[in-house]
């Protein structure tokens, strides 16, 4: 068997058949590829693996080069489409045809004439090095002499792929455990053909908590829908690169960039065991690279995934935006479709509109209205000094903390929250305040 030199290039393939969009699976491998070329300095071929006609699509196509783009993803040749290379194909069959490596047989039994390609099969043991697996020997006979073209012209995909990667000189494949069994097949070809068998790693399958295969089901599974619910590139690129490999050495970080995963990743250091996809850390991740942000992009993204009508109301009140989106939004969420969801069950509303407060609502468990109105007044009092440029939650919080103490932070704390915004569900009436500014949340408190 030929072996690729330590010494060779590294050439990496991402090849993607465009009948459908691209499933978070494929573009873990692509990844991991596209680590282990950048850290070696090697090159990535993209090659649209196109041979079913029917459901191969062009926007499939710009989906796959969308997510490319949008993760960083990069390659240095292609796209190729293997719907436009026939013609090796046609060579490479007519080769194994000449040297009795294949032959062409019936497709059926019922004599229709209808003509395949088979590859002979030597029906050998192949044994293969697996990155992360280790040595794997699999017994070839029971493949039987298997189909490689359904006509002379027409080939089939252990054949197409077997004879890109020897012409484009792939030296590494990083793909999926299920392609385990198509190794021996295409290494057979490779063999036939007279090409550098290439390093093989099979990376584990990708498994929701319920440990059945990452689908729909489970949520989001493609970047497309990442995307729509606002997380962000290096989010999605981080959690990525951690779905079945670490770093060695006791470096327990979760957080990386790109410059850092390239300088770490060892695609030897991955697990075989099923990498569990976990959405809420996927949340917490993404969280951290939100808030890496500058405030400007951080404040475009929030207006980007706000409804309209809001997002007129945060770009007309600018400053009242700014604070909702620094001491609020921050706070909360993980990512930026989140907004939306906020938005449209009115966490915002009471920013820009006055409320309108029934009176049993500022009564705190046992408590009377006359009770809840009276500490309204001396909120009033306790705060009407503090000037406008001072008007900060915390400074809010000093003048009224200790006293609320005193008489029962929730007969205090409760009939101001519930003034202020009217919501059973809102943020403590200190940031309340702050955002609403001086002069509204006085006019809020005393209209009580």
């Amino acid at each position: 068997m030929n072996e690729n030199k330590l010494d060779d290039k590294v050439i990496v393939r991402y090849p993607p058949s465009p009948t459908g969009i691209m499933h978070i699976g494929n573009t873990r491998s692509f990844l991991f590829s596209y680590l282990i070329k950048r850290k070696t300095g090697g090159d990535a071929v993209l090659r649209f693996e196109d041979t079913d006609r029917e459901r191969s699509k062009k926007e499939y196509e710009d989906y796959i080069l969308e997510t490319l783009h949008d993760l960083g993803i990069e390659y240095d040749r292609g796209p190729f489409r293997q719907s436009e290379r026939t013609e090796f194909y046609v060579d490479a069959i007519e080769t194994l045809l000449r040297n009795d490596d294949a032959y062409e047989a019936e497709e059926s039994k019922d004599g229709s004439g209808d003509k395949v390609i088979r590859f002979r099969n030597p029906k050998k043991k192949i044994t293969f090095h697996d990155v992360i697996r280790g040595e794997i020997t699999i017994d070839t006979t029971d493949f039987g002499d298997f189909v490689i073209a359904r006509s002379k012209t027409n080939p089939l995909y252990h054949l197409t792929v077997v004879v890109d990667d020897i012409d484009m000189g792939v030296t590494d494949v990083i793909r999926g455990e299920d392609h385990i069994t198509s190794t021996p097949r295409q290494i057979l070809l490779i063999e036939a053909l007279g090409g550098i068998v290439p390093r093989y790693a099979h990376l584990p399958l990708i498994v929701g908590e319920d440990g059945k295969k990452l689908s729909k089901r489970h949520g989001a599974v493609t970047w497309q829908e990442f995307k729509k619910e606002g997380y962000l590139p290096e989010g999605v690129v981080n959690y990525l690169a951690l779905l079945g490999w670490h770093p060695q050495d006791g470096d327990e970080r979760e957080i990386f960039s790109v410059e850092e995963l390239t300088e770490l990743f060892r695609i030897e250091d991955v697990s075989k065991s099923p990498a569990r996809f976990d959405y809420r850390k996927l949340d917490d991740i993404n969280k951290v690279w939100m808030l890496k942000m500058e405030a400007g992009k951080y404040t475009e993204k929030v207006l980007e995934f706000l409804p309209e009508k809001m997002r007129e109301l945060f770009e007309k009140e600018k400053e009242k935006g700014r604070k909702i989106i620094d001491l609020v939004i921050r706070e909360r969420i993980s990512k930026f479709g989140e907004v939306k969801k906020m938005s449209e069950e009115g966490e915002f509303d009471y920013y820009f509109q006055r409320p309108g407060v029934a009176d049993e609502v500022l009564i705190f468990k046992d408590g009377s209205l006359e009770e809840s109105k009276k500490y309204l007044r001396e909120i009033v009092k306790k705060v009407s000094d503090l000037p406008e440029n001072d008007w900060k939650a915390e400074k809010i919080k000093e003048l009224l903390w200790d006293w609320s103490g005193e008489v029962g932070r929730g007969k205090v704390l409760h009939p101001m929250r519930m003034a202020l915004s009217g919501a059973q569900r809102s943020p403590d009436p200190f940031t309340l305040a702050e955002i609403l500014g001086r002069d509204e949340t006085l006019e809020r408190l005393k209209k009580k």
